[in-house]
């Protein structure tokens, strides 16, 4: 397993591939506590999710971006019959000396709960609220966990400037309203303490409404990825330049290239589910490396959170054991040593 100090400084995009409470930390640690630092790693969910809101159902596929051993596809988590989240940036926690899962947010999500609430006053407008929404009462209980994690990190961290500790995409048909798709991004802040120990906090989520489009804006593909890379394309982007990954698959099938057309003429709303469901299977193994894992959930209007392409099953790690479900109000599962 790869890891990277936190003492070290963490390159642009490769920023969190394996974040540690190092034990370099130790001697600073001790000199406000007798007991030793404990190390704690967290790999990524990392790779692309691209949402397509259709005639009638919401798309959200995923394509893993394997950069290393132990990174995680970017998985659709239901979190109600007509909602799901995808969590990217670190996902699953682990203790290497005492060889468990501390936690693995994906499968936690649902369960999720923070007391602390308040009303996120961009949300209002919208949503009606002077009561937190559950859009905000996910989110604000993902930064709970998040930052309640991160408190086992004593050692700088160099993340590249706005770039997310990491983020929530939430799907769903809100009551009233229609359709939504939001992006929830996790900034991280450190500060000194002593000598090289730190400090350090997840903030409070940014909200970024992508769904519905502002008047007059196209209707169309988004796509989210993680760890963020200049030299990769969205697949609208792709579309619009005739790559010959999808160009070859849309002129294989009179369906298929008219999905595509009515996606780059910002047409999405005239696209039917199955036809849309053909699309996203088609282009997504093209899209992948090698070996890639993929996903793909729907939420109908009518009929709900279903699996198109549930994700495969992951292989046992010898020797470590995984995180029991963790019940709503739970205190922290981290190993921690305060200072």
């Amino acid at each position: 397993m790869r890891t990277i100090r936190q003492s070290e400084t963490i390159a642009s995009w490769l920023i969190a591939l394996f974040f540690i409470c190092s034990l370099a930390c130790s001697a600073s640690a001790q000199e406000r506590s007798e007991a030793p630092t404990e190390e704690i790693v967290a790999n990524l969910a990392a790779g692309r999710v691209i949402v397509a809101v259709v005639k009638d159902a919401i798309f959200v596929a995923t394509i893993e971006n394997p950069i290393e051993t132990d990174t995680h596809p970017p998985i659709p988590v239901q979190l109600s019959t007509d909602r799901l989240g995808v969590i990217l940036g670190p996902v699953e926690w682990l203790s290497p000396s005492s060889q468990m899962e501390i936690a693995r947010l994906d499968r936690d999500l649902p369960q999720l709960r923070s007391p602390d609430v308040h009303p996120a006053p961009s949300l209002q407008a919208n949503q009606g609220g002077g009561e937190a929404t559950d859009l905000e009462v996910t989110g604000d209980a993902l930064r709970a966990r998040l930052n309640d994690l991160a408190q086992g990190f004593h050692g700088k961290i160099a993340l590249p400037a706005k770039e997310p500790f990491a983020e929530l995409i939430i799907a769903d048909y809100l009551g009233g309203y229609g359709p939504e798709v939001w992006q929830l991004a996790y900034q991280m802040k450190q500060t000194q303490d002593r000598n090289d120990y730190w400090n350090t906090e997840i903030q409070k989520p940014v909200f970024a409404q992508f769904w519905p489009p502002e008047k007059g804006a196209p209707h169309t593909l988004m796509e989210f990825e993680y760890p963020p890379d200049a030299a990769s394309q969205p697949l609208l982007e792709l579309l619009k330049q005739h790559d010959p990954r999808v160009a070859k698959i849309i002129s294989s099938d009179p369906k298929i290239a008219g999905v595509a057309a009515l996606f780059l003429q910002g047409e999405s709303g005239k696209i039917l589910a199955v036809d849309a469901e053909q699309f996203l299977r088609a282009v997504l193994t093209a899209l992948g490396a090698p070996q890639a894992r993929e996903t793909m959930a729907m939420i109908g209007e009518q009929t709900g959170f279903q699996w198109i392409l549930r994700p495969p099953a992951e292989p046992a790690k010898p020797g470590v054991s995984p995180a029991k479900s963790r019940p709503p109000g739970a205190p922290t599962l981290r190993p921690r040593s305060d200072p």
